[in-house]
């Protein structure tokens, strides 16, 4: 039991130091007009949710977003496929986190059916040049990818059905999230090695222990878009944890088949 409270006690502690580095860099954020844009995609139940509720916890309502679209409707269905999601990028000042974002067409809606292989296929090819362009206006694009076991995805998924206080996150794809475990690896396989660029890479979180991934995401934010003179103290993500995307990820168990 001591080592248990030992334990969350260091995890709040650095938790806490880590907050008080993101608001002091949105400050900054602000007077510099600065645009930041995170996107969280991964694994159904990776912790994508838990991850943005650290980093948005004590920052300013005024310059954060967290968005979260629901399915297109029929009208969004027949527009450009970015268009949903460029009203919601960053303007000056602001941090704006995407928890799942235009990546659903190379994840979801190819596993499950909910676009044409020809309109997979076009996401692919036009998205590296999509981003190129919220590169060269000035933004800031952080793309992480966050990976559990299929062991840890049933228990979580199992959590979710049974805790009333996360009735809210159920979805109708968790039921296919392990029965199509394999579809999903592979969807994750061809994004990552498609859409991996200089300019806008993936970065992999290991995540199958929360706390250790939240803490490592915030400090792999702050050292992408915090200025150096409040990085003191502020240790570079663990490298066993959080790394950028490489071909050989998807072989040697970084990334789970």
């Amino acid at each position: 039991m001591g080592k248990k409270n030992d334990a969350k006690k260091a995890y709040e502690a650095e938790l806490e130091k880590l907050q008080i580095a993101l608001v002091r860099t949105q400050q900054h954020t602000v007077e510099a007009g600065e645009k930041d844009l995170v996107i969280f995609e991964g694994r159904d139940a990776a912790g994508k949710d838990g991850s943005i509720k650290r980093i948005v916890e004590h920052l300013s309502i005024r310059n954060t977003r967290v968005v979260a679209l629901p399915k297109p409707s029929d009208r969004e269905r027949s527009e450009w496929y970015f268009q949903r999601y460029t009203p919601h990028l960053p303007a000056g000042g602001e941090l704006v986190l995407f928890n799942r974002s235009w990546y659903n067409r190379a994840g979801v809606e190819r596993v499950m059916g909910f676009s044409t292989a020809a309109e997979q296929e076009v996401f692919l090819r036009d998205v590296p040049a999509y981003e190129s362009m919220l590169l060269d206006s000035g933004m800031t694009l952080t793309k992480l990818w966050l990976d559990i076991s299929r062991d840890e995805q049933a228990e979580r998924l199992e959590a979710r059905r049974t805790d009333p206080l996360k009735a809210l996150k159920i979805s109708p794809l968790d039921a296919v999230a392990q029965e199509r475990w394999g579809a999903y690896t592979a969807a994750r396989d061809e994004m990552l090695k498609r859409t991996h660029t200089e300019a806008a890479p993936w970065f992999c979180v290991r995540a199958d222990d929360k706390k250790t991934a939240r803490l490592n995401i915030i400090r792999h934010l702050l050292h992408r878009i915090a200025p150096k003179h409040l990085l003191d103290g502020v240790d570079a993500p663990d490298p066993a944890i959080l790394f950028p995307f490489e071909l050989s990820a998807l072989e040697d168990g970084r990334l789970h088949r």
